[in-house]
């Protein structure tokens, strides 16, 4: 069953195949593999059960949103859906200057929701995703970390201002720690086999700040997050946007079970080093070639991607960073008929 080779993959234990999961918006995949009008509730759960999900990537930080608490930054957004029904017009800052941004304390700002009620809250939802997706593990976690929590609260503009202030701006993201550990506190209390701890904190390049300072400020606050879910048995998995190859020893250091990243990370030098010891979500596949690529193309990233999953006692296949709304329909087909026809053991 799908359930158990996720959990097979992310404790390193044998697999008859190759476990799988994707991150998929784009709606008209969806509706041309269940045959599924948009507005199905069971489309999505159809959708994952047809192309053989074994793993729900899933966050959740809390029931009400920092934007019912306190201030944001909302830097719009540009069409990613189909439809364009996600396209928003970018708001003022609500930070008027870099001091501003460099005296915010998120735990002031935002509240620590009660310990007992946010269990209930978070238990809630593991139970409810595992009557609804039971052919799936699906993760607890949390998406605005640290990094991530600064650009929700500040936007990008002002959030580099402030980094450019070192020991002021770690104190900032200090108290994202402490907004993020009591979270973290209250998903170690549920029956959850896997924490998914999702931090957006490099760019397509790398590193916007200085490396010094993420291994000063930043692993160390992983870690001291990580040991809590450790403790409580459940597995760790880290997932970030952009290039952060350079950074994947430090984040196994901290205590990372897993490795979640995309095609800009190169497969390679992980599988080398973590391939025996680390669950490894990922693949060569780029979103890039679905989109704009040939038959040809796909398949090679495919065939690029299989030997070395298969040197791997826990791996899960993805498209590493998504297949949104523009991807072709019939080249994500291809995609997911081709690696089925070749995932096995």
């Amino acid at each position: 069953m799908s359930y158990h080779i996720g959990l097979d993959a992310i404790n390193l234990r044998p697999t008859p195949r190759l476990a799988h999961t994707e991150y998929c918006s784009n709606a008209a995949l969806i509706r041309e593999v269940t045959g599924r009008p948009d507005d199905s509730p069971e489309a999505l759960r159809e959708f994952m059960d047809r192309w053989e999900y074994d793993l729900i990537w899933s966050t959740d930080d809390g029931p009400v949103p920092w934007s019912e608490r306190g201030r944001v930054t909302d830097m719009g957004h540009s069409d990613f859906l189909e439809g364009g029904t996600d396209r928003r017009d970018p708001k003022p800052c609500p930070f008027r200057d870099v001091d501003e941004v460099l005296s915010f304390d998120a735990v002031a700002e935002y509240g620590l929701p009660d310990l007992d009620g946010l269990t209930r809250y978070y238990t809630a939802r593991y139970h409810d995703a595992r009557e609804r997706y039971p052919e799936q593990v699906w993760t607890g976690g949390y998406y605005k970390t640290l990094v991530s929590g600064a650009i929700e609260a500040f936007g990008w503009e002002m959030l580099l201002q402030a980094a450019a202030h070192r020991d002021r701006f770690a104190k900032v993201l200090d108290s994202f720690y402490r907004l993020t550990l009591h979270h973290v506190r209250a998903w170690a209390r549920t029956p959850i086999e896997a924490f998914m701890c999702h931090d957006d904190m490099v760019w397509s390049q790398g590193p916007f700040m200085h490396p010094g300072f993420y291994r000063a400020e930043i692993f160390p606050r992983y870690k001291a997050l990580w040991s809590v879910l450790k403790e409580a048995g459940k597995k760790v998995l880290f997932c970030s946007d952009g290039q952060w190859g350079m950074f994947v020893d430090d984040i196994v250091e901290a205590g990372a079970d897993g490795l979640c990243f995309e095609p800009m990370v190169a497969l390679e030098p992980v599988v080398a080093r973590y391939g025996q010891t680390h669950c490894i979500i990922s693949s060569k596949v780029d979103a890039r070639t679905l989109t704009m690529g040939t038959r040809v193309e796909i398949q090679a990233e495919i065939d690029a991607t299989l030997p070395l999953a298969r040197q791997c006692r826990g791996f899960v296949f993805a498209v590493g960073n998504h297949i949104p709304s523009n991807v072709p329909v019939e080249n994500a087909v291809y995609y997911f008929e081709y690696l089925r026809g070749h995932w096995g053991r």
